[in-house]
C-alpha cells in the first residue's frame, strides 16, 4: 500500500511524515522545502504476529508494510505547472491514496501561504487544482471516445455518455470520488487515471494544546469534517509536533506519554487503522518454524487469489486452504490442539478470505 501525504506549504505535513516514518525529511518553515517526494517505509503493527512469533519462534518474521511518499507542497495554479505543479501531480498518480494533512492550528510564527487559516479554502485549492488535472485528461479521452463513435463504433455511446457526466461533476467543481459510480463504469475509468478519483484520509493538523480538546469543540476540525462528509472521506484528528514527540520515544515510553494524553493510540496507528479501512483491506497470516507472515489483500478476496499473494503458482495449482481462526488458535495453544478440535478447517476455492486467518495453502503444479 502507498499513500501520498499532500497538503498545502507550512500545514505540518512534512514534520508528521518525519514522525510517522523517521526517515528524516527535511522540514523547514517555508515552501517547496519538500522537492523530490520523501519516501518511507512503515510496519504495520499487528499484535497477531507478535502472538504467532511467541509460538513459533520463527527464524524469519514479515509485518506488513506501508509506504507514505511526502509529495512537495501544492500551490494555486499547480494544474498550470506553477510551483513544482506538474511534479507534484505526476507523484500523486502513483499513490493508492492520499491523506491530505489540513492545518488546523493558529500560530504567529509560521507563515501560511494564503495569509490565514481556513481549513476549507485549503482543501478546495488542492481538491480544484486536481479537478484541473482531471478536466484536461478527461477532455482527452472524450475526444478520442467520439473518433471511435464517428467511426461506427456504436459500443461506445455508453462510454461516452459517462464520460461527460463525470465531466460535468468536475466543471461543478465536485471531486470524482464524491460520485456513485458502478462496477462497469469503473472499469471504464480504469485507464484514465483520475486524481480526483483517490480515496482521501484528512488528517486535521491541531496544535499540542489543542490536541486533548475534545474534536467537536474544535471548530477547525468540526468544518473539516463537515466538508469530508460531502465526499465520503476520512477525517483524523492528529497533532504532527506530538507525533513528533512520539517518534523518538521507546516502547514504554510511548505507552506512558499516550496514557497522559488521554490517547489510546499514536496518530500513526490511527492513520494506519483509516488507511485499511479506506482501501477495503485486511491481513490473513502465514505461520511456521521457517517464517511468521502478514499478507495484505483486498476483502472480499478468495483463497486462490490470496495465495496468488505468496506466488503465482500458489494460485494455479491451487487445491485447497487449511484455515484456523486466530483466535481459536490461541485459545487452543497449538495447531495440533486446534486440528484435534475440528477447527482447522479445509476450504476449497470459493472461500473468502477473512481478516486474521491463518492458512497454509495445499497446491499442486
Amino acid at each position: 500500500m502507498k499513500l501520498g501525504i499532500v497538503g498545502l506549504p507550512n500545514v505540518g505535513k512534512s514534520t508528521l511524515f518525519n514522525a510517522i516514518t523517521q526517515a528524516g525529511a527535511e522540514s523547514a518553515n517555508y515552501p517547496f522545502c519538500t522537492i523530490e517526494p520523501n519516501v518511507g517505509t512503515v510496519i504495520v503493527p499487528d499484535y497477531r504476529i507478535d502472538k504467532l512469533v511467541e509460538m513459533y519462534e520463527p527464524d524469519k518474521t514479515t509485518y506488513a508494510v506501508i509506504e507514505f511518499v511526502d509529495i512537495a507542497g501544492l500551490v494555486k495554479g499547480a494544474s498550470k505547472g506553477e510551483g513544482l505543479g506538474n511534479k507534484f501531480l505526476s507523484n500523486i498518480r502513483e499513490v493508492d491514496a492520499i491523506v491530505h494533512v489540513v492545518r488546523a492550528f493558529e500560530d504567529d510564527n509560521i507563515v501560511h501561504v494564503e495569509g490565514s487559516v481556513d481549513p476549507v479554502r485549503d482543501i478546495e485549492t488542492i481538491n480544484l487544482e486536481l479537478i484541473m488535472s482531471d478536466l484536461e485528461i478527461l477532455d482527452r479521452r472524450i475526444d478520442k471516445t467520439k473518433k471511435a463513435l464517428k467511426g461506427g463504433e456504436k459500443k461506445f455511446q455508453k462510454e461516452l455518455d459517462f464520460f461527460e457526466r463525470v465531466h460535468s461533476v468536475l466543471e461543478s467543481g465536485k471531486c470524482a470520488r464524491t460520485m456513485d459510480i458502478s462496477e462497469e463504469e469503473m472499469e471504464m475509468l480504469s485507464d484514465v487515471s483520475l486524481l480526483t478519483l483517490k480515496p482521501v484520509i484528512y488528517a486535521a493538523n491541531v496544535s499540542e494544546d489543542d490536541y486533548s480538546v475534545p474534536e467537536d469543540e474544535n471548530e477547525y476540525v468540526c468544518r473539516i469534517k463537515e466538508f469530508a462528509k460531502t465526499e465520503n472521506s476520512e477525517v483524523m484528528v492528529i497533532s504532527a509536533k506530538i507525533e513528533e514527540e512520539i517518534s523518538a520515544l521507546e516502547k514504554d515510553e510511548k505507552k506512558v506519554f499516550l496514557e497522559e494524553l488521554g490517547a489510546s493510540e499514536s496518530g500513526l496507528d490511527k492513520l494506519i487503522k483509516a488507511s485499511y479501512k479506506l482501501l477495503g483491506l485486511i491481513s490473513y497470516l502465514t505461520a511456521g518454524k521457517p517464517e511468521v507472515r502478514a499478507w495484505t489483500i483486498k476483502d472480499g478476496t478468495k483463497a486462490p487469489q490470496a495465495a496468488g499473494k505468496i506466488h503465482t503458482d500458489f494460485e494455479r495449482g491451487f487445491i485447497r486452504a487449511e484455515v484456523v481462526a486466530f483466535d481459536d488458535l490461541m485459545e487452543c495453544g497449538s495447531m495440533n490442539a486446534a486440528k484435534e478440535k475440528g477447527l482447522v478447517r479445509s476450504e476449497g476455492k470459493e472461500y473468502v478470505m477473512k481478516d486474521g486467518d491463518i492458512v497454509l495453502f495445499r497446491f499442486n503444479v
